[in-house]
């Protein structure tokens, strides 16, 4: 049986995986829109990994007695000024999820809910990935500079997924 504080940290993270969902989808869409079909494919791979985030915490909850509550999800932004704010903005946002992974972390322990804990962890583990993946993109968008061609790294992105020293 989950703990009160517990459940609710969880529930709260539904929203945020959903809207994580939601944004990838959306820069998914701006890439699509603005000829980049590899960093759209990265996107929207990245979007239904999200989703798949949302549902094993609804799971989780739900199996441990708890009541897996869906919340509205805010609409997020559907603009951006160039592929490499859009990564920076994606960067952020993960380490964003980061903090909120190790919050969860932080309330197991203080409410000694050791099972929890030991559950969470795929998500920390997870989130090294995450934060090295878009890392590495980051630093590859840094090689090719501002007036670079990205036809090659739109190219090549989806091969990138997931690296930057850990392997998924």
């Amino acid at each position: 049986m989950l703990k009160e504080k517990v459940e609710k940290i969880l529930v709260n993270q539904i929203g945020k995986e959903a809207y994580s969902s939601n944004l990838y989808l959306a820069m998914a869409s701006w890439a699509e829109c603005n000829g980049y079909p590899g960093i759209a494919q990265w996107m929207y791979a990245q979007s239904g990994e999200e989703r798949m985030h949302m549902l094993k915490f609804v799971g989780y909850i739900n199996e441990r007695g708890g009541k897996a509550v869906i919340p509205a999800i805010e609409e997020p932004p559907s603009a951006f000024k160039n592929v490499t704010d859009l990564f920076k903005q994606t960067m952020e946002h993960e380490q964003y999820i980061s903090e909120a992974i190790n919050e969860i972390v932080a309330v197991c322990n203080e409410e000694k809910d050791f099972s929890t804990h030991q559950w969470v962890q795929w998500f920390v583990n997870e989130q090294i990935e995450e934060e090295a993946s878009v890392s590495n993109i980051l630093d590859r968008l840094n090689l090719i500079g501002d007036n670079g061609n990205l036809y090659l790294f739109d190219r090549d992105i989806m091969g990138m997924r997931n690296s930057g020293g850990a392997e998924a």
